[in-house]
């Protein structure tokens, strides 16, 4: 899970992780079919070539977001990076295909069945003959123990992150020979595929002080295509390099290094050749597919000859006209400190000249959160009018739209187009509909047009409250009920953008023009802002009618609010904010404020403008990258915040506690997992359950489609977009690049051989 750019860990739901193009790949095809799954909505982007026109060797510079501070997948603060080194030099018994769906992986498993249910579930795993651990020593039933007996739970000396499934096994045998595993299950768990993926080494799950501090900076002991040879904190860098025992296809790179590159630093990154491939964001994207198209042949920038040629001009013209040579001499420094700009700008575009952009969907969704453990929120009313307000295909579109990717709205919490467990239960909390949103407020007791208590005015009533039955008088420290001085509209910056606030009181009339509608001509201007052509740079500037409830609304400002019956509605009253005791509707809404946030904000500013049109007026507050998880999601300090999850090939086990009820701890507490919108309920929870253990696949199916249309009817989370995915890769780079659902192949990976490539050095595309 993450916005784009930060997310909380999700060792929980299993690693997959949370950034996006020109593959025109038909909408949901489920639509109508009898499959409600349908077909990926983008395929990967790798720039696939046949092994035989990849050259022997060569080293690939990967970009990361970490240096990984464990190398154990299973413990707390592993992460993307920690997933993709597993995937390079461990064994995994299945890994995912182009439709997000676990296949079995030959190099390790030659088959698996569960062959018998009852009374136990069984399932034999038979392994490759030829598969073993860097040592020499055959994968085998003891590591498939040794796994097992660290992450069931049952010893507390292991620091592990997660166990589900693996809480579920009673015993681990050997079959009838070396290469048979027989795992026995004391109750029926249908994902019993997402085990033993990754698996380490008994050498390392063998021992608590070998799991928890073995693993962290070294693999002594591996089995895939690569090893780890040194994990370089001084330089930021992980490197794997060819394993010599590996038995299956030879790993055509000879080194591959993950390079800790920061999001803001990639483009300099790849025009300086220290990495050749990496995940990129928007802007970066449009640098580099600019830099492929032909030059003109008449440049602006010249050279040092003709810009000495063109500063003695200036500094002649500038004397001439009145102005001293000190003014001119800075004017002209002024003029050649942009010159080495662009000059510096050109030599990094003609290098990217160098790479593509491959672009898919990654296996992950962004989605809006709406915190319903207390205010405004907690009642599913309000929480269904915010969604009913939303266009999510208006998101959608401003979104993946100016990506060239398709620009489809999400219809489950649970599954993406194409897997097993997707179809588009949205429907069970209604289409986009404004009227329908402004009469389930209504029914909450939000009423457009009613009276709003002024700050100063609620800071009296706090303070009346404060001062008790015997009306003791305040302490004078000019502070309110919450700690905060004075009032915070008139003037205070509290670091808080408030979405609709405006002190003209023109404001109203200038938007009455505008017309109020999402697409309209008002918000096509180019803006720069990542991942939306569309929306304008200066929403900030538009005048708006305040969201912070601290002007009162004057009589006749809605229909019905207090002028006498048959008084002609004002313009714009089906807008004007709601009120409910004294006090508007203003939720507030969180935002992480570091690079790669620009989307989340374009994401924000729309879904605000959307609830303005319902009498719901936010705030929006930007906080710190490195606490907006801490701090803020998981505390609960939100009213609505945009974060990702990843979709996974097993829901039942892994989305499980992100939907789940909200239980009371021991210590008083709310245990509320990884469900921070602390919204579920207890038929959910029962179709979770049933759905794990069911090992019918179609019966599987259909009641975690009935889980997720429970979980869209509560509105504790509103799924917008599967998340686009962006690398820039070098041209003659192979079998590389934005893998949408596909696990990657690491020994398939190369640069193609100089007569494999094209004019250009491309390699042949999917």
């Amino acid at each position: 899970m993450s916005h784009d750019g930060v997310g909380p860990r999700a060792v929980k739901r299993s690693v997959a992780f949370l950034t996006a193009s020109a593959l025109a790949v038909p909408a949901l095809a489920g639509c109508g079919s009898d499959d409600p799954a349908g077909k990926p909505l983008a395929a990967g982007d790798v720039a696939r070539a046949d092994r035989a026109r990849i050259a022997d060797g060569g080293t690939l510079r990967w970009a990361v977001d970490t240096v990984p501070d464990t190398l154990n997948t299973f413990q707390s603060d592993a992460d993307a990076t920690t997933s993709r080194i597993a995937q390079a030099v461990l064994p995994s018994m299945y890994r995912t295909d182009s439709r997000g769906r676990p296949v079995r992986n030959p190099d390790y498993l030659e088959s698996a069945e569960v062959v018998e249910t009852e009374p136990k579930q069984v399932v034999l795993y038979r392994l490759n003959q030829q598969a073993v651990w860097s040592d020499g020593r055959e994968i085998g039933a003891a590591d498939f123990a040794a796994q097992w007996r660290a992450l069931s739970g049952k010893d507390t000396a292991y620091w592990t992150a997660r166990n589900a499934g693996y809480d579920r096994i009673e015993k681990i045998e050997r079959g009838k020979g070396d290469l048979e595993v027989k795992v026995t299950f004391s109750r029926p768990y249908a994902d019993w595929r997402s085990l033993f993926t990754p698996l380490y080494p008994k050498e390392v799950m063998g021992t608590p002080d070998s799991f928890n501090d073995g693993a962290r900076k070294k693999l002594k002991v591996t089995a895939g295509p690569f090893r780890v040879k040194k994990v370089d904190g001084k330089k930021d860098e992980v490197t794997l390099t060819r394993n010599a025992r590996w038995w299956g296809d030879p790993a055509k790179l000879s080194t591959i290094v993950l390079r800790a590159v920061p999001r803001d630093k990639r483009i300099s990154a790849l025009s300086a050749g220290t990495v050749d491939l990496a995940e990129i964001d928007p802007a970066a994207a449009r640098r580099i597919t600019v830099a492929a198209l032909p030059q003109s042949a008449s440049s602006p920038l010249m050279g040092p000859g003709a810009r000495r040629s063109v500063a003695d001009a200036l500094r002649s013209w500038a004397i001439a006209n009145g102005s001293d040579e000190e003014a001119a001499d800075e004017e002209i420094s002024a003029r050649q400190k942009l010159r080495r700009k662009a000059a510096k700008y050109a030599r990094q575009q003609k290098a990217l000249a160098g790479f593509e952009v491959r672009r898919s969907l990654e296996p992950a969704y962004t989605q809006l959160a709406l915190n319903g453990a207390e205010g405004p929120l907690a009642d599913e009313r309000v929480r269904r009018a915010v969604a009913r307000a939303l266009d999510r295909r208006d998101i959608a579109e401003a979104v993946l739209k100016p990506l060239g990717l398709p620009a489809e709205p999400l219809g489950s919490h649970l599954a993406l187009s194409g897997q097993a467990a997707y179809a588009d239960n949205s429907g069970a909390l209604g289409r986009q509909d404004t009227e329908e949103a402004r009469a389930l407020l209504a029914d909450a007791g939000w009423v457009p047009g009613g009276p709003v208590k002024k700050k100063d005015d609620e800071a009296k009533d706090e303070a009346e409250k404060a001062a008790g039955p015997e009306g003791e008088e305040d302490d004078g420290s000019g502070q309110d009920s919450d700690g905060d001085s004075g009032d915070e509209s008139e003037g205070g910056d509290d670091g808080t953008y408030i979405v609709g606030e405006d002190d003209d009181a023109d404001a109203d009339e200038a938007d009455a023009d505008d017309g109020g509608d999402e697409g309209d001509s008002g918000d096509s201007g180019d803006s720069g802002d990542e991942g939306d052509s569309g929306d304008s740079g200066d929403d900030d500037k538009a005048p708006q009618d305040s969201g912070t409830g601290s002007r009162p609304l004057h009589r006749g400002s809605a229909p019905g609010a207090y002028a006498p019956k048959g008084t002609a509605a004002p313009a714009r009253a089906e807008a004007a904010p709601v009120a409910k005791d004294g006090k508007a509707l203003t939720l507030r809404f969180v935002l992480p404020s570091g690079p790669g946030s620009d989307t989340l904000r374009t994401v924000a500013d729309r879904i605000s403008r959307m609830l303005e049109r319902i009498g719901i007026r936010t705030e929006i507050s930007k906080v710190d990258d490195e606490s907006y998880f801490k701090d803020h999601i998981a505390s609960g300090a939100y009213d609505l915040a945009l974060y990702s999850w990843p979709a996974t090939a097993f829901p039942a086990t892994d989305a499980r506690p992100v939907y789940a009820k909200p239980v009371p701890a021991a210590d008083g507490s709310l245990n509320v997992e990884q469900n921070y919108t602390r919204v579920g309920t207890d038929q959910v929870d029962q179709l979770f359950d049933q759905a794990v253990t069911t090992l019918d696949d179609s019966e599987r199916r259909d009641l975690l489609r009935k889980a997720d249309a429970r979980i869209w009817a509560a509105a504790g989370s509103i799924p917008l977009y599967q998340r686009p995915q962006l690398t820039a890769a070098r041209k003659d780079l192979a079998n590389a690049g934005a893998f949408g659902f596909r696990t990657p192949v690491y020994e398939d990976m190369g640069f193609l051989k100089k007569s494999a490539q094209g004019p250009t050095g491309t390699p042949g595309r999917n």
